[in-house]
């Protein structure tokens, strides 16, 4: 059996960093798999800009964004497959992918990075109520649709979900043509990036109904025909009376993105609040040797933190291959007031290198401290104006601050008014 040291599954803007900064750490032995004809994942369809600004400091579009990181793959000669799809992993890190050149193959990794991406969640698993019909499809279908394929998917359209793909493709379907009647949000507030609310909705015209939700599908001919929507109430049940009606062809789903990580179902990893692995302060999951980044992780709202925390992947594969990795003296951390998760899961106390904290609120603060303690020591104390759910926050704990953890460490947040 073929043996290669580190393997990439998946070659998004996460993968191609995560090898690329293998490569610069003296890793010669690598090899990425991604499933698509072309390298970049996602990125292939997203034309719109945004991308960039942090990673590049320019505006770029999805396609631009990945160009370069591609070229760099390909300027360090690191061997990749495209159309190659892995169907097993095992505990032994036996890997068996299959494409039309070279069959079924099984070879063996030493390391292992996951950065497979997410998926949809579509009409079933929202319990879509109404007629099974066409012209229901999820956000990322009619992206491609549209941007790879050239099809548009309808002339009227409501979109249900304020997601970031979903305003995008609001704005796109808009420029194509197409009436976008509404955007309908079943939270008290956008899911989406404040800038794509403006850009996406505003400057359209659109409206955004929050508290609302699609309370029936009606077809006609086996193609939906009507969406009624409904306002909820905080316990997310209908309120009688609310119905408003759109005549329509087409429902797009923006309802969110679940880390893609069906390979690991053998492997017995453990997964954490975002439906993700849990992971340490190199990317590491419960089992040694497999290292997980990007959407395959949790959900990101910029490709530009994607990109950060697959280099920090193939930071911690390297040192993993070199016999590295600082020693298992963990502690965890845990979600304090308004936190929804954490990533990492864990933290060695033995690390000799700052760890940036990332997490989720669980709605829009405004006016508060960003607390990080352990044992009621304060290690990090920070101020933000407001926060939203849809933007993750970043904080750095120091190599110094770690060695001060007694215990648990803690984030919550800490309303200055209260």
């Amino acid at each position: 059996m073929k043996t290669v040291d580190l393997l990439v599954i998946g070659g998004g803007s996460a993968g191609m960093a995560a090898a690329l900064q293998a490569r610069k750490e003296g890793i010669q032995d690598i090899l990425i798999l991604e499933k698509d004809p072309h390298l970049g994942g996602i990125l292939n369809q997203c034309i719109h800009n945004g991308f960039g600004l942090t990673e590049f400091k320019c505006e770029l579009t999805g396609p631009e964004y990945l160009s370069r990181f591609e070229e760099q793959v390909k300027q360090e000669k690191i061997e990749y497959y495209l159309n190659t799809f892995v169907t097993k992993i095992d505990k032994e890190k036996n890997v068996t992918f299959s494409n039309a050149e070279l069959g079924s193959v099984t070879l063996h990794a030493k390391a292992i990075i996951i950065s497979t991406g997410c998926y949809e969640r579509n009409a079933g698993a929202i319990r879509l109520p109404g007629d099974r019909v066409s012209g229901v499809i999820t956000a990322g279908t009619a992206q491609k649709y549209l941007n790879i394929h050239g099809y548009l998917c309808g002339k009227r359209i409501v979109i249900l979900g304020s997601g970031d793909i979903g305003l995008i493709m609001a704005r796109r379907l808009t420029l194509e043509g197409a009436k976008v009647l509404c955007v309908s949000e079943i939270m008290p507030y956008s899911n989406g990036l404040n800038r794509n609310i403006s850009q996406c909705l505003n400057d359209f015209n659109i409206p955004l109904y929050l508290s609302h939700t699609v309370s029936n599908v009606i077809g006609e001919n086996g193609r939906i025909k009507k969406v009624v929507l409904s306002e909820v109430d905080e316990k997310m049940n209908f309120i009688p009376n609310t119905e408003m009606e759109f005549e329509c062809d087409t429902l797009i789903l923006s309802v969110g993105l679940i880390p893609y990580i069906s390979l690991l179902k053998d492997v017995n990893v453990e997964l954490s609040r975002t439906k993700g692995p849990t992971v340490d302060e190199y990317m590491q999951t419960s089992v040694e040797g497999i290292f997980a980044c990007g959407n395959s992780l949790h959900v990101h709202d910029v490709v530009d933190f994607v990109t950060e925390e697959g280099r920090l992947a193939g930071h911690g594969a390297a040192l993993y291959l070199k016999n590295e990795i600082p020693s298992k003296n963990f502690v965890n951390t845990e979600c304090g007031n308004m936190v929804g998760y954490i990533v990492p899961s864990r933290i060695s106390l033995d690390t000799e290198e700052d760890v940036s904290l990332k997490f989720r609120i669980k709605k829009p603060i405004k006016d508060v401290n960003i607390i990080v303690e352990s044992n009621n020591e304060v290690l990090v104390k920070q101020y933000k104006v407001a926060m939203v759910p849809s933007e993750m926050a970043i904080v750095t704990l120091k190599k110094d601050k770690i060695k001060l953890i007694k215990d648990k460490l803690i984030i919550r947040l800490e309303e200055r008014n209260g």
